[in-house]
């Protein structure tokens, strides 16, 4: 037996969490989809130099937020983006766009990641956008449950609390049923993972439970061509990911130039 125990090493034994079972079921539910991934990048130099300046003159900027801000832009301006089934043979396309993003708290010497709906973020200012996101960051959260407590409807709170059977068939019954997923879960989802460290490059993403999901890589410096010249540039690496019952190549085409219209040229800012 020792013999064996050597051959092991040494472990943690950790519990694998109501959160990471959520994770899991939400990624499940993506698989699901008949996703189409966009992959692009866009120069974002302009809009790096203008949000530093506002920090160095005391004004807070998010980044994460304005490019929410750039997201909620465009889709408002292609909004089958912004559209979800309802019954087998109808779509229920949205004015507002509501932006579910995960919020990561710590609690003592552990992080924790809860999600949070940025509310018509089309129109709502970036300043507006960035203090929702700094105040979701700072609220309390039930440690136990890893949600923000004060943001959930009844409902919401009965689902957290159940077993993960009951979320699979709570999910499976609400798949086609737009108006409900928009007032739970949200319209167009963003997510940061290149914000919290250097990631050089794209992240693809399973999917998830919303039409249209887009996933913030990291930020490059390499050469670009500026007015005939070539400069040292900055690129944010995007990935859009869209399912494809509701959304064809074109609109998304077209969604995809808007955006990188807005960033580029700092939109906002």
């Amino acid at each position: 037996m020792k013999h064996q125990l050597d051959r092991i090493g040494e472990y943690k034994l950790e519990s694998f969490t109501r959160n990471r079972q959520n994770i899991t079921l939400i990624a499940s539910e993506g698989w699901k989809k008949h996703s189409v991934h966009a992959i692009i990048e866009v120069d974002v130099t302009k809009a790096r130099e203008i949000i530093k300046r506002y920090k160095r003159e005391g004004r807070d900027i998010s980044f994460t937020g304005w490019i929410i801000k750039c997201v909620a832009q465009a889709i408002s301006e292609h909004s089958i983006l912004n559209a979800y089934r309802e019954g087998k043979r109808k779509m229920i396309i949205f004015k507002d766009v509501d932006i579910p993003i995960p919020i990561e708290v710590k609690i003592g010497d552990e992080r924790f990641l809860t999600a949070y709906i940025i509310r018509k973020a089309n129109e709502k200012t970036i300043e507006e956008i960035t203090n929702e996101i700094r105040n979701a960051q700072s609220k309390g959260i039930d440690k136990s449950k890893v949600v923000a407590i004060k943001d959930l409807t009844l409902f919401e709170r009965v689902v957290l609390k159940s077993p993960l059977f009951i979320k699979k068939i709570v999910l499976k019954m609400t798949r086609n049923k737009g108006i409900f997923k928009k007032k739970h879960m949200g319209t167009v989802a963003v997510t940061a993972v290149g914000m919290k460290g250097k990631l050089p490059g794209w992240a693809i993403p399973l999917g998830g439970t919303t039409t249209t999901l887009i996933v913030v890589g990291g930020i490059t410096r390499k050469p670009g061509v500026v007015d005939d010249r070539i400069e040292i540039r900055e690129y944010l690496h995007l990935t859009i990911t869209v399912d494809h019952d509701i959304v064809d190549g074109s609109p998304l085409t077209r969604f995809i130039d808007r955006l990188v219209n807005l960033t580029e040229d700092a939109y906002g800012l």
